[in-house]
């Protein structure tokens, strides 16, 4: 049970920012919906993709990877997770750090994503946040084979394009976005500051992340 805990886990996180949805007329409703139709859609193409991981690892992740760059901004989400260390790194590091970033999770999801029992994801509502309507909060569930549910939210944001995509994902409490970052901000203790030791050892960092104790202490 533990075991398919902390697969679905992994798997939530690397979805953290899959789903992009263009605006539509009517606020929650629409976004609920385009946001059930476009889940939908990637959690059956990460189905369909397992048998090709064991075949061709490389395969799989440009077809991963195909599949998610048009509705991710690696690039904000990396800056996010550098946090306040963003500042101290050159333009040539910030570029290398996102393509880290970005393998990193498929490196360290990929097993998790094939060895997983199957699962659902229910879109229960949406919440376009009252004090700026370019952000919103989406509340999912993601449900087991054998019936768990684990509760999941996705933080959603407007781009200058005028579509929405995701920027974070909270499961069962534990705020993913945080917790990379938290381990960006460890490293850089760890390494005396180095932020360019950070970037070469962060696939190494995120493989040490236990999501699952995240979640026990929540």
């Amino acid at each position: 049970m533990v075991l398919i805990r902390h697969s679905l886990l992994l798997v939530v996180a690397l979805l953290m920012t899959a789903v992009a949805v263009p605006v539509h007329a009517s606020p929650e409703k629409d976004l609920v919906e385009y946001v059930d139709e476009n889940t939908q859609q990637l959690v059956d193409k990460l189905h369909e993709e397992k048998g090709l991981y064991e075949k061709d690892p490389q395969a799989f992740y440009r077809s991963m990877e195909q599949e998610l760059e048009g509705f991710v901004d690696f690039r904000r989400i990396a800056a996010r997770v550098m946090g306040r260390y963003a500042r101290q790194t050159s333009p040539e590091q910030r570029d290398e750090f996102v393509e880290k970033f970005k393998r990193s999770l498929f490196d360290s999801y990929a097993q998790a994503l094939v060895s997983t029992e199957d699962f659902t994801i229910k879109v229960k509502d949406a919440v376009i946040n009252p004090d700026n309507d370019e952000r919103a909060s989406v509340r999912m569930e993601v449900i087991s084979a054998s019936g768990n549910r684990y509760p999941v939210a996705y933080s959603m944001y407007k781009t200058d394009e005028g579509r929405w995509m995701m920027e974070n994902v909270i499961v069962e409490g534990v705020n993913i976005g945080l917790a990379f970052r938290d381990r960006f901000s460890q490293e850089m203790e760890k390494n005396g500051g180095k932020v360019q030791a950070v970037i070469d050892g962060w696939g190494d960092a995120v493989d040490s992340l236990n999501l699952e104790d995240e979640v026990d202490k929540s």
